[in-house]
């Protein structure tokens, strides 16, 4: 993927992940932790967490070929260097968020299939609150370090982007009259 509307295609697919990974890491702890938002939200939890995947690839391709077109500065390097974590995360992200998905699914499925006999529904044993820790705990770390690698990425972007490109000071308009307030 090249452009969009004559636009590096990057510096808008970029905004997706951006959004996205936050967006599902935050759901992810979530549904993990809380038992009534994953019986709520495991679904779309799972869906955001494998859009998130699939934009990964494809800002990553887009910032490949607009790599090849931009000044190569040590800023450059290094945030294409930092973008080749992100599609491990997003994958550790997606896992897990899949596999919330998949236990709600067989536990629902458990309960249904034994909906006629009330005796023990709703008990936990053991071993279920023992997985349920574990998971909440795979949860946090993944999606602390996706978020962590997601700032990391995106601030080494920026300061590719913009190191150099603005002045602390106004500029005057066109024209030559005094710039506006603010700002």
């Amino acid at each position: 993927m090249s452009t969009i509307s004559g636009l590096p295609a990057h510096i808008l697919l970029v905004h997706a992940v951006v959004v996205l990974i936050p967006l599902s890491a935050m759901l992810v702890v979530l549904v993990a932790v809380w038992p009534a938002a994953r019986a709520r939200l495991v679904w779309p939890t799972a869906a955001l967490a494998v859009l998130a995947l699939v934009a990964v690839p494809l800002t990553t391709e887009a910032g490949e070929w607009l790599e090849h077109r931009v000044a190569r500065t040590p800023l450059v390097r290094a945030h294409t260097e930092l973008g080749d974590y992100m599609l491990p995360w997003a994958i550790g992200l997606a896992l897990v968020a899949l596999g919330i998905l998949a236990r709600q699914v067989l536990e629902v499925r458990g309960a249904r299939a034994v909906a006629g006999d009330t005796r023990g529904l709703g008990r936990r044993s053991r071993g279920d609150v023992a997985v349920t820790v574990v998971v909440a705990v795979i949860a946090v770390i993944v999606a602390a370090g996706s978020v962590l690698t997601v700032y990391r990425i995106g601030d080494s972007g920026a300061r590719a982007a913009w190191t150099g490109q603005f002045s602390e000071q106004a500029q005057l308009p066109p024209g030559g009259g005094p710039a506006p307030e603010g700002g």
